[in-house]
């Protein structure tokens, strides 16, 4: 098995954000990428990633758990956002190398594969299309009518399911309620009826578009106090919901809502490393774990999965990244006995295809399981250099 000889990155332009990637180079020359994110405060990451090369450099490219277990004892003290997910970052290249020196699928190295197809779900279905600093990339929505459209979509496409966020319909266009991203300041995260009336009129739209058949995902974020989600949770109750995902710093705070919903809890997509679920676990306080593999590493996120399992407890990746990170999620859902379904985003910018070697495969809403050595997907090198970060 070789030895790792240099680790770098590459980054190119993604229209609302950049798509970044880590590259490692072993000295039979094998490459392993992996896919990961600075969007949303996760700035600085490529400074971690290249100040943790040297620790890589001269070592086997086999020994995925022995470097992940030196470079936590390396950031101790800080083993907790940025840190971690470099770590994660790095264990992914690592897996995607390791596998192609072996000459099997990533999915073999998780224990191997227990569905060849993955359930997955249409994810900020619409979100894009109304985000006023993205629906330059895409094909905008402004009307209630449009909506009903979208869901029409959906169904036509054969989608099982869709995920979409809070909209508010009542003026010249449509406008997100997301104040735990800023959009708009509003500190206090206190969510009133004319707003959660709206969310109700959006969400028929949908509906009304998708048919019966096509289920559907409610994200509220981190966008209200327990109190508020209670309240959305109580006023929706009579609307049918695949689940509602909500993101709270405090496991027995989010508990406590998962106690008062009519609908299944989904949640954890922030946290890393794998110690964080643990008091989520602890007080039971969601349905569905969702677990970000791009942050954890995928071999990491196995494991959460498992302790989930332990716990009777299904998951879901976050996924909303570019396609390898698609292709890195797939060999994670297809591994996992305890699935529940997996996220996609659909919307994609003009040039994203350009950007790397394959891209996902769906067949009546199914993802096919990629079968080639590694990840089954590679950036286009000369691809990204077409499209080069601003500044």
């Amino acid at each position: 098995m070789g030895t790792i000889e240099s680790v770098d990155t590459r980054h190119c332009d993604a229209g609302w954000r950049e798509y970044h990637f880590l590259k490692l180079v072993t000295d039979d020359g094998v490459v392993g990428w992996s896919e990961y994110d600075e969007n949303l405060g996760g700035s600085g990451l490529t400074a971690v990633i290249d100040d943790m090369a040297s620790t890589l450099l001269g070592e086997s490219v086999a020994d995925v758990e022995r470097l992940r277990a030196r470079l936590v004892a390396e950031t101790r003290q800080s083993y907790t956002g940025v840190a971690a997910m470099a770590i994660g970052a790095i264990e992914n290249a690592m897996l995607d190398a390791k596998a192609k020196e072996l000459g099997v699928p990533c999915f073999e190295l998780l224990g191997g594969a227990v569905r060849e197809e993955i359930p997955v779900y249409w994810s900020h279905c619409g979100s894009y299309r109304m985000i006023s600093s993205r629906a330059e990339y895409y094909d905008e929505i402004e009307s209630l009518e449009e909506v009903v459209a979208l869901g029409e979509e959906v169904r036509e496409s054969q989608f099982p399911a869709l995920k979409t966020n809070v909209f508010d319909f009542r003026g010249e266009k449509p406008t997100n309620w997301a104040p735990g991203f800023g959009r708009p300041f509003h500190p206090s995260l206190t969510i009133e009826r004319p707003q959660i009336e709206e969310l109700r009129r959006y969400l028929e739209a949908l509906r009304e578009g998708a048919g019966p058949e096509v289920d559907i995902l409610l994200d509220l974020n981190y966008n209200a106090k327990p109190e508020g989600y209670v309240r959305i949770l109580r006023e929706l109750a009579d609307v049918d919901l695949f689940w509602v995902e909500i993101d709270s710093p405090s496991a027995e705070a989010l508990a406590d809502v998962r106690r008062e919903s009519p609908h299944p809890i989904a949640s954890c997509e922030a946290l890393v490393p794998h110690e964080a679920f643990v008091p989520f676990f602890r007080e039971r306080a969601m349905d569905v774990v969702v677990v970000d593999a791009l942050w954890n590493g995928v071999f990491q996120s196995a494991k959460i999965a498992a302790m989930a399992d332990a716990h009777q407890l299904h998951v879901a990746p976050h996924n909303y990244y570019g396609h390898l990170a698609t292709f890195m999620n797939a060999h994670f859902s297809a591994a996992v006995p305890n699935l529940r379904i997996m996220e996609t985003d659909v919307d994609r910018l003009p040039w994203d295809d350009e950007l790397f070697t394959a891209t996902p495969e769906y067949r009546s809403g199914n993802l096919q399981l990629p079968t080639e050595p590694g990840w089954g997907c590679e950036p286009d090198e000369d691809a990204l250099e077409r499209y080069p970060v601003d500044g």
